[in-house]
Formats: C-alpha cells, sequence, structure tokens
C-alpha cells in the first residue's frame, strides 16, 4: 500500500505485538474513514493481523468493547470523551481537555496523541434564517421557543441544560434526527427542522448551503481527534505510527477527506490508502 522508502509511518521495529488488532468505529461515518486510516498506518508499521470492524454503535459500546479487549482501538473525539468520563468537568479548550482527559479515563483505557483536526459540534440553520441576523446562536436564542430541533438522540440528556443556561434557549421540540446525516441534513432542508447538531468537518453543511452558528459563549468543547486503545495493546512502532497519522490530520484535510466519502460516496479504505499513500511521500 505505501511504499517502505521514504516512508515516515515505519516504525524502527519489526510490527508490533503478536495479537490481532480490531479497530472499532462508531456509527458515524467519519469515524469509520479514521478507523481505515489507522488500520492502513499500522499495517505500514508492521503489523500484520489488523481488522477494521464495521460501525458497532456509540461511546458507550466502543468503551465498553475495549475495556473487555473485543476492541483494541478506536477513534473518539477527545471533549466528548472527556465529558462522557467527567460530567461536570468545565474544560473547554484544546489544552484544557488535553490535560484533563488522561486522568479522567478509567483503568484499562489510554488515549494516544491527539491530532490538530478538530470535529465540533456546532449548531446550523438554513440561509433563509441566517439572513434575518441570526449568525450566532446568542443571535438565535429570543427565537428558540418558536424552532424545532433535530439531532441525535442523546442530545436533550447532554445539551438542554446547557443551551439554556448559557444561552438561554429552550426550543419548541427537540427531535432525535441522526448524528449530523442524511436524516438531519433532510429534515432541515425539508425544514421539518429549523436548526440542527453537525459538525465542523461535515461536508455536507457547505454542499447545502446551511449557516454554522457562532457559539459565541462556548457550550461546546473542542473536540481533537483522538485514538483511544486498550492500554498497553499497541507497540511502540505502532504508536509511534498512529502518532504521525494524527500530526498530518489538520481540519481542513479531514474535512477533504469527508467529501471523498459522503458526497462521493469513495470506498473509506480506498481514500485511506491514498491518504497514507501522500503522507509517505518524500
Amino acid at each position: 500500500m505505501v511504499a517502505a522508502c521514504g516512508n515516515p509511518l515505519r516504525g524502527g521495529a519489526e510490527g508490533g505485538d503478536e495479537g490481532r488488532i480490531v479497530i472499532g468505529a462508531s456509527d458515524v461515518g467519519e469515524s469509520l474513514l479514521l478507523a481505515e486510516i489507522y488500520a492502513g498506518a499500522l499495517r505500514s508499521a508492521g503489523a500484520d493481523d489488523v481488522t477494521v470492524r464495521p460501525p458497532v454503535g456509540g461511546r458507550e459500546v466502543l468503551v465498553q468493547a475495549l475495556q473487555d479487549r473485543s476492541l483494541t482501538l478506536a477513534p473518539d473525539y477527545s471533549g466528548n470523551l472527556l465529558r462522557y468520563f467527567d460530567e461536570n468537568t468545565g474544560a473547554t479548550t484544546s489544552e484544557e481537555v488535553s490535560r484533563e482527559l488522561p486522568g479522567a479515563l478509567p483503568d484499562g483505557l489510554e488515549v494516544l496523541t491527539a491530532s490538530p483536526a478538530q470535529n465540533t459540534d456546532m449548531l446550523v440553520v438554513r440561509g433563509d434564517l441566517a439572513a434575518q441576523g441570526v449568525r450566532s446562536i446568542s443571535d438565535l436564542a429570543p427565537r428558540c421557543d418558536r424552532l424545532v430541533f433535530g439531532g441525535p438522540g442523546q442530545w436533550a440528556d447532554r445539551w438542554r441544560g446547557q443551551i439554556r443556561k448559557l444561552y438561554g434557549c429552550e426550543f419548541a421540540e427537540i427531535r432525535t434526527t441522526d448524528t449530523g446525516g442524511p436524516v438531519t441534513v433532510e429534515a432541515l432542508r425539508s425544514g421539518e427542522v429549523q436548526v440542527a447538531n453537525m459538525f465542523s468537518t461535515s461536508a455536507s453543511v457547505r454542499a447545502n448551503g446551511f449557516v454554522p452558528l457562532d457559539d459565541d459563549r462556548h457550550m461546546f468543547p473542542a473536540q481533537n481527534i483522538v485514538p483511544l486503545a486498550a492500554e498497553g495493546s499497541l507497540s511502540k512502532p505502532e504508536r509511534a505510527a498512529l502518532d504521525r497519522v494524527s500530526a498530518a490530520l489538520t481540519t481542513e484535510k479531514l474535512t477533504e477527506l469527508n467529501v471523498e466519502f459522503s458526497e462521493r460516496k469513495r470506498n473509506p479504505a480506498d481514500i485511506a490508502d491514498e491518504f497514507l499513500a501522500r503522507l509517505g511521500e518524500g
């Protein structure tokens, strides 16, 4: 896949441990794409038994699978991962989240170096509402009681209290759509919902002319891409390969990869191969 000569992912030792590496993905499309990138990097580092499982569900499923070691590794998002284990955290910036996250993890889990790429939650609206002067969540707040919101099933439990506290926003209705995917996109396009939760690397935002709202009171924490692993399951060369991938992933690059996957419907393994091959040049 990636030529050995000049490949910055190849480790200095002869591969990783002798066990099988199983990489999981959540039900978010980007997660599967990242899982394929991790798999290719690990193979180039010498791991010869690497499997990417089909999407297995939400964070609670992935965490349980990593703890019982039926999974070895999964991509995750630093801010939401921290909140999952410490719901009272006040960390919002990348630095704050990265500092607190390792100590919040239970025994048996570890995170590797976070990527500069972020995929943060954001609220988006259609252009017609934005044209009425709605450019931030503060602008939205006085209208919330007349608007229907669409987002993932856990959104109300996670953010309803926060948006009420910070912005005084209480939506007329909160509908479960999906996690920033096609159901959410269609609900917003059709007007079934007027506000939706999507993500900063989503190709669908620009493709549909949706307008992200400025989170001017910093409700959503930083969400750097971070590999979450079963503790001690990866060798030094394997960890180094994943660190190099993380260093190369920017928000802009990840958005471009998402366009290839979600808009052009390309195979995520092929996209991963090309990304890693370009990373190996020079």
